[in-house]
């Protein structure tokens, strides 16, 4: 069985109705990512970035999984799919896939702002100053936010051991270390950039690019797996 790691970004979420700050020219209600995405934003104004990701949320729980995201939970049946995604909406869980590896946190969950192990659901419900972790600290969006380290980046590239393929998908590989997952492949592995984007000129040695959303483009890679 071939195994197959799935590298998802914005654009495969876009395409189910979710915004992305690339859509909104980097802006939120007037406001910059730093404003709302960084630790310093959220020591300036705790409120504003809880906010922020109380309207994410809301908005997730009012969109679906696209074709793509079930495209690639039905390609589990006959192949071992592993989907190391940078979103942090649910998307991909809600399609049936069943290995998921969120490299930047997971908006339907919080954690503690003293022990970052210690994570609680939130399901679907907001998230305001004054809602504490069984330790008695406030809880804050479980997000890796900019300016912060990535703890589940080594996981990620244990994952890329004996693997055959890499897909791409939804992602124009400029959101670092997350993109440098690339330079941890081994040569033969099979690599996919699935982008409307033509910008890869940074990614070294060959590749197939599947110049189109992620809806389409996987309904060709998925014809192409099994020709």
């Amino acid at each position: 069985m071939q195994k197959i790691i799935v590298f998802s970004g914005s654009g495969i979420s876009a395409e189910s109705g979710l915004k992305t700050f690339r859509d909104n020219n980097g802006l939120w209600e007037n406001h910059s990512v730093y404003d709302v995405a960084t630790p310093e934003a959220w020591h300036k104004n705790p409120e504003l970035v809880l906010e922020f990701y109380n309207q994410r949320r809301r908005q997730l729980l009012e969109v679906e999984p696209n074709i793509a995201h079930k495209i690639i939970a039905d390609l589990e049946q006959d192949f071992d799919i592993q989907i190391i995604t940078q979103n942090v909406d649910d998307l991909h869980e809600r399609s049936g896939s069943t290995k998921v590896l969120h490299l930047h946190g997971e908006l339907r969950k919080a954690r503690s702002t003293v022990d970052e192990n210690l994570i609680v659901e939130l399901s679907g419900r907001d998230l305001h100053k004054g809602d504490f972790c069984p330790l008695g600290s406030q809880l804050r969006p479980h997000v890796v936010w900019f300016g912060e380290a990535v703890p589940a980046f080594d996981e990620a590239v244990g994952l890329l051991k004996d693997i055959d393929q890499f897909w791409v998908i939804g992602s124009s590989l400029a959101v670092y270390p997350a993109a440098s997952l690339l330079n941890y492949l081994d040569p033969g592995v099979k690599l996919v950039l699935m982008d409307p984007s033509d910008s890869f000129d940074m990614v070294k040695g060959s590749f197939q690019h599947i110049q189109e959303k992620a809806s389409l483009g996987m309904k060709i890679l998925k014809d192409q797996l099994y020709q």
